[in-house]
């Protein structure tokens, strides 16, 4: 399985094809996103892997490494138990004194916001082909933000988007990504 090729063909349409993120093309043009793919079982080995690419990221100048995506293939694969490891990865955080240095956005293959039903079609925004934590420079987002008009508009944008796309365009979507990565 190619988990970082499926990974980049995501970013590529979804991310940054339909403007998920506004933020993720300079880093990604760039090649300044670090892709660390985590062989871990276990959640306990994941949170080690979680604190070498923080150590890493916060080591590393912005030029080379601006964010990480800790990829986990094999690990958290159930939605639910991977929406309650992401307390044990905001108390890492906060162990390694890193708050107001790193933040991270959590993507899954199953993610559901609170309150949606598990086929709401803004469930879409956090969905990735694999379970994966991405670690954000807190700079880099504040520099980001500020050349954007009204970022806080970005999520009900994303609505409208996936809206526009359907059900069937989401899948058409992620099948693309895939036939991406065969070819």
């Amino acid at each position: 399985m190619n988990v970082i090729g499926l990974t980049r063909a995501w970013i590529e349409r979804a991310v940054i094809g339909l403007n998920l993120c506004p933020f993720a093309r300079p880093p990604y043009v760039k090649e300044r996103i670090r892709y660390c793919v985590s062989h871990s079982v276990s959640a306990e080995d994941l949170l080690q892997d979680l604190r070498v690419e923080l150590q890493r990221l916060v080591d590393s100048p912005v030029q080379e490494i601006e964010t990480t995506l800790l990829i986990h293939p094999q690990c958290l694969n159930d939605f639910l138990e991977y929406n309650d490891f992401l307390g044990d990865v905001d108390a890492t955080l906060r162990k390694m004194g890193l708050e107001g240095t790193i933040q991270i956005a959590s993507f899954h293959p199953q993610y559901q916001f609170a309150d949606t039903g598990p086929d709401d079609l803004s469930n879409a925004t956090n969905q990735s082909p694999f379970p994966m934590l991405h670690l954000l420079r807190e700079d880099s987002i504040d520099r980001a933000i500020e050349t954007m008009p009204n970022p806080e508009r970005i999520y009900a944008a994303n609505i409208e988007t996936l809206e526009r796309l359907g059900a069937m365009g989401w899948q058409d979507l992620q099948a693309q990504c895939k036939a991406d990565v065969r070819e």
